[in-house]
């Protein structure tokens, strides 16, 4: 069984999430999502609470909604809910690491630097009992949602893959387009330079009928001139 439970402090409100007993947070380590985020009192025994975020990094999650998280984990931990002063810790599920050797429940990090801690002075009852009053008890198959998870995170990734290659194929179509009218427009200026050079040539003549023969004068009519003298 998983205890849900929702904060207002967030719009829309957070989910959150705990197994009843430390055999049901064996389940919940095993079937956490990327998403998850892990809280738990520092060095005593409690619940392992979860949040589930929605785009968004567990490194900016608003004081408000870690509050609700910290004063659940207290409730829930039958030493820390007695104690002031309390510290509790969380980091991102996929930095939980379970070893075979360890006890049921227990869990260390793969990486102690991505751990945060913040400091519960005292139980605050009016935090505990407004989220007290959205719980509520399931019994999901952890497995099958986490399976049901990634093949949807598969489905989106390949859409946004589809849409990058059809995306590309446009990008390319549009430049050999513009190519095509590019080549297009320089053959039709080459044709249209010829024709304008052709055209000028023919009203100006061609440069060879400049040396037309000019026909040799007669002295025969000037001959008879001059004997007609004598």
């Amino acid at each position: 069984m998983v205890l849900y439970f929702s904060s207002t402090t967030v719009e829309p409100p957070a989910l959150i999430y705990m197994g009843k007993d430390k055999f049901e947070n064996e389940d919940l380590i095993k079937h956490g999502w990327p998403e998850d985020v892990w809280f738990h009192v520092d060095k005593l025994s409690s619940a392992h609470v979860y949040l589930r975020l929605s785009n968004q990094s567990w490194t900016d999650i608003p004081a408000a909604l870690v509050d609700d998280l910290a004063q659940l984990c207290k409730a829930n931990s039958i030493e820390g809910n007695k104690k002031d002063n309390v510290s509790i810790i969380y980091t991102p599920w996929s930095n939980l690491l379970k070893r075979g050797d360890m006890a049921t429940g227990q869990v260390s990090f793969k990486n102690p630097q991505l751990v945060k801690r913040v400091h519960v002075a005292t139980r605050e009852n009016a935090i505990v009992n407004r989220l007290n009053k959205t719980k509520r008890e399931e019994h999901p198959d952890l497995a099958l949602m986490r399976m049901d998870r990634d093949k949807e995170e598969a489905r989106a990734k390949r859409n946004q893959m589809r849409k990058i290659r059809e995306e590309e194929r446009r990008v390319q179509d549009e430049r050999r387009k513009l190519k095509e009218e590019s080549d297009y427009s320089r053959v039709f200026a080459e044709a249209g330079s010829r024709k304008h050079k052709k055209v000028s040539e023919n009203l100006l003549g061609d440069s060879d009928d400049d040396d037309v023969p000019v026909a040799a004068s007669s002295n025969r009519d000037d001959d008879d001139d001059f004997s007609d003298l004598l």
